[in-house]
């Protein structure tokens, strides 16, 4: 039997913030109790709907969705946020009573990351939030390029930031970025850029690399200084 003592549904720490979607009032019970225990900071729904409406304003670090909810199936709403770029990063550990092979198949080859059957061990389910948002974490840090302390890049979401304000460049201005970024300190002509880019246009090589570095400096600002025209060869990026 699953504990009946109803610990308080949001608690506010510096964690990960993880929500539960389950209609079993007693499995929120006890699994709130242990994210608690541990530092997360949680938030519980009944029902998809209210899930929902509430990921969309706060997306969450990671979510425990269980598959039979009184308005959803939880293997669509899984595809459902998959689908969606908003939130397809947010990792989701399913926990439910089906324990069939194919719902566990259906689950992790629409996106599930991990899948937890009924009944279960708090302590397994804590060690599998654990491990998969290590993985996430580590996966986030493999994404991002932090270039003197102003400038990030999210290789993922394809955004820019100098100094925390978000910087609109044009999918061309950051694959060149990209590119730069990546390898830092490497001369690239201006050849190798468009060849980076797909153009074949041999006629159009200089003038089009250096119309795209002189937008990209602009709409960079301070963090233009960062990308440095070698006289005859190319550009680079060099943090010093």
């Amino acid at each position: 039997m699953y504990e009946n003592k109803r610990p308080e549904v949001i608690t506010q720490t510096n964690q990960k913030n993880v929500i539960i979607v389950d209609d079993e009032p007693d499995i929120i019970e006890l699994v709130t109790l242990h994210l608690n225990k541990s530092g997360y900071r949680v938030r519980s729904f009944e029902n998809g709907s209210s899930a929902l409406d509430y990921i969309q304003q706060n997306p969450p670090d990671l979510i425990i969705l269980d598959l039979m909810l009184p308005d959803y199936d939880g293997l669509e709403l899984c595809k459902m946020l998959k689908k969606d770029d908003k939130y397809s990063s947010i990792p989701v550990i399913m926990l439910t009573a089906r324990n069939e092979e194919m719902d566990k198949v259906l689950g992790l080859e629409i996106g599930a990351d991990d899948y937890v059957t009924k009944p279960f061990s708090p302590r397994e389910l804590i060690a599998r939030i654990k491990a998969v948002l290590r993985r996430e974490d580590k996966f986030v840090k493999t994404n991002l390029l932090n270039i003197g302390d102003i400038l990030e890049i999210d290789l993922q979401k394809y955004e820019v930031f100098v100094n925390k304000e978000k910087v609109d460049l044009t999918t061309t201005e950051f694959k060149i970025l990209k590119l730069l970024a990546e390898k830092r300190g490497w001369v690239y002509s201006r050849e190798s850029i468009l060849d980076f880019l797909g153009v074949q246009e041999k006629g159009v090589l200089d003038r089009t690399v250096d119309v795209h570095i002189k937008n990209l400096r602009e709409k960079l600002t301070v963090a233009a200084r960062f990308i440095k025209n070698i006289r005859g060869v190319g550009y680079k990026l060099d943090e010093t």
